[in-house]
């Protein structure tokens, strides 16, 4: 018996949502979901959920560094609540951040632009020696200590991803707003600051049901744990969740942060600037993660009041390398 295509049908449906054709993309689709997905899509306040090779269309995933664009919102809440000040150096809190150099504010961490390495020097044992949680023995002090260690101490301008600094800002963003210096003290200040005000239920360090299980090297479904650096990606959610935080960002309910782009030395193309939290490609605010067994992407482009949330089993493969979530997500922004 004739079966239709899942991904063109999925296509068509897009196409009718964004008024033009998208279904140029069907290769870009089948590769980015070969393992189940979701596939979600806002326009103007319309969603569209879209699941592939039985994945619950609400399905919780690993968030992993889209991670980041929550740990940006949490800071443009404090920022704007007046508790903290994106260009401030972190060590004017004293305490455990005295030891960190002028270079490191919350501005320069969220932007990739403060000097710190990728990762804690450590990391570069313990993903061998503990695959699923390299981060898992660090705890706040250690990242600190990190940080304090390898930062510049004058300011490069130059874009460097880092899961450090990102997990640097998450523990000052916990402090700041009263909370422990901890993943559990970031973990309630999210919940207060960003993910209860914008109805975000789902979005948490621990993964609610129905859980995805990812599909990872050698059949693992184990989910990849962060330790210390939770605010860089220890976030769970659901395709549903991603696309009210896009509109939030598109309505102002999760700040104007995202408006302030940057172009430092050494950003990596397709990046045309970046902005606290996000990466900017024309019109698109976008970023994308890697879990051990799942993929991530969220994106949102203001002129055309398009979200778009990608979920999907199956690490960073030869079968199917990182930039496939990327290249279809700014794709379905792009307005051409």
């Amino acid at each position: 018996m004739f079966r239709p295509d899942p991904h063109l049908t999925a296509l068509t449906q897009l196409s009718d949502l964004l008024s033009r054709d998208v279904r140029t993309l069907r290769p870009l689709l089948r590769q980015a979901f070969a393992r189940g997905g979701v596939l979600g899509v806002s326009h103007h306040g319309t969603p569209l959920l879209l699941p592939f090779r039985g994945v619950p269309a609400r399905g919780i995933f690993e968030l992993a560094s889209v991670t980041k664009p929550f740990t940006a919102a949490l800071a443009a809440a404090l920022v704007d609540a007046g508790h903290l000040s994106w260009d401030a150096p972190l060590r004017t809190r004293g305490g455990p951040f005295r030891a960190l150099p002028a270079t490191i504010t919350p501005r320069t961490l969220a932007t990739h632009t403060s000097g710190l390495p990728a990762h804690p020097a450590r990391a570069a044992l313990t993903v061998l020696t503990h695959y699923h949680d390299p981060y898992g023995g660090l705890r706040a002090p250690d990242v600190l200590a990190s940080a304090a260690r390898w930062a510049p101490r004058r300011a490069p301008h130059r874009f460097g991803y880092s899961n450090l600094g990102a997990g640097v800002l998450a523990l000052a963003l916990a402090d700041t707003a009263g909370e422990a210096l901890s993943a559990d003290g970031f973990a309630r200040a999210l919940r207060t600051w960003v993910t209860d005000p914008l109805t975000l239920p789902n979005v948490s360090l621990t993964p609610g049901a129905p859980l995805v299980l990812p599909a990872g090297p050698l059949g693992s479904a184990r989910t990849t744990g962060f330790g210390g650096l939770v605010g860089a990606g220890g976030l769970f959610g659901n395709a549903d969740d991603l696309l009210r935080f896009g509109e939030a960002h598109l309505d102002g309910r999760a700040g104007t942060h995202w408006t302030a782009q940057e172009r430092p030395a050494a950003l990596p193309a397709p990046m045309s600037a970046v902005t606290p939290g996000w990466f900017v490609t024309g019109a698109a605010h976008w970023h994308d993660g890697v879990a051990r067994g799942t993929r991530t992407a969220v994106g949102f482009a203001a002129p055309s009041g398009t979200v778009v949330a990608l979920l999907a089993r199956g690490g960073e493969t030869p079968a199917g390398p990182r930039d496939v979530l990327p290249r279809l997500l700014r794709a379905l922004l792009s307005t051409a």
